[in-house]
């Protein structure tokens, strides 16, 4: 089948858990999984490059057929192969290449849901969408919207961090989205944002440290109450957030923006979000250890929404 020569249009960066779109691919993968690929999609995929949230959950229809999406991820195509997550062999935005989102599913038979792993079974390929099928994305909405939330709740942190440890520099760095010495992109080692919350690991080490940053004396608990009341000053305020982009495509520059009273914040982001931060409270915990020899910084998030049941932050573990 031919692959496509353009980036997926997708929709999920506006908030869409739904959307209807035509098969344009459908490869049997040599683990045995059938990749699906769309001209337009709501499904939000992982990213190999920054797999800080994961994929969206949910369903592909067609008719009375229906497939459980058991992943999907970002691909990349020359026209020659496609290459799934951390398999491409280049980035994002390459001339010549189009970058998908690759929906992987199990096969279906007529009236008949795929198994909730999405694995592949042993049924006649007609049970398999077919290219030029029209078939509706269905995305799992209340996991997106947790899954939102912890990453809105993310971003806010880390700006409120930055801001607590701005006389920790002896040296000028880069600002963040504030003004702050930018102490998340500098010292950030991993990123899980997952329902509800989010766990950041900062790395302490010589680097960090060349670059001016002050470990001495560091008291993750104070760090903490600093952190949570510039935290707790900012969603009282309600402030709006939007997704600010350039084009629908795939790898079209996305911005995450919350107009905090006074200050706009602006973070390029290809994730899913809150639209304000009315209703929230976000909280942080930290605390310091050691990898292999270096400190490490431990952010453990938690955002409370006014619809998520008292659950925040249930969602991550780290």
């Amino acid at each position: 089948m031919t692959l496509p020569t353009a980036d997926t249009l997708v929709t999920y960066p506006v908030g869409d858990t739904e959307s209807s779109s035509r098969v344009i691919h459908v490869e049997r993968r040599d683990d045995g999984r059938v990749a699906v690929l769309l001209n337009t999609t709501a499904f939000h995929p992982v990213d190999a490059a920054w797999p800080d949230q994961g994929a969206d959950r949910g369903a592909l229809l067609a008719g009375d057929r229906s497939w459980t999406v058991s992943d999907c991820v970002v691909g990349a195509t020359d026209g020659t192969a496609l290459h799934l997550g951390d398999e491409s062999p280049v980035r994002k935005g390459t001339e010549g290449w189009a970058f998908v989102v690759v929906h992987l599913i199990g096969q279906a038979s007529a009236g008949q849901d795929a198994d909730a792993t999405g694995s592949p079974d042993d049924v006649d390929a007609t049970a398999l969408p077919a290219e030029g099928d029209e078939v509706v994305v269905q995305v799992d909405a209340a996991h997106r919207a947790a899954v939102s939330a912890g990453h809105t709740g993310c971003h806010l942190a880390s700006l409120a961090l930055n801001r607590a440890l701005s006389d920790r520099w002896k040296k000028e760095v880069a600002p963040d989205a504030l003004g702050a010495p930018n102490f998340d992109a500098l010292a950030i080692n991993t990123t899980v944002i997952g329902e509800f919350g989010s766990v950041d690991l900062y790395r302490l080490g010589k680097s960090l440290r060349r670059k001016g940053f002050t470990v001495d004396g560091l008291d993750p608990d104070a760090l903490a109450a600093t952190v949570n009341t510039t935290l707790a000053t900012w969603t009282a305020t309600g402030a709006p957030i939007s997704i600010r982009t350039d084009g629908p495509g795939l790898t079209d520059r996305r911005r995450w923006v919350c107009a905090l009273p006074g200050e706009l914040a602006e973070i390029p982001c290809g994730g899913t979000h809150l639209t304000s931060l009315a209703g929230t409270a976000v909280v942080v915990q930290l605390d310091l250890g050691d990898a292999d020899g270096t400190p490490q910084l431990r952010m453990r998030t938690r955002i409370a929404t006014a619809g998520d049941g008292g659950h925040g932050g249930d969602g991550v573990t780290a």
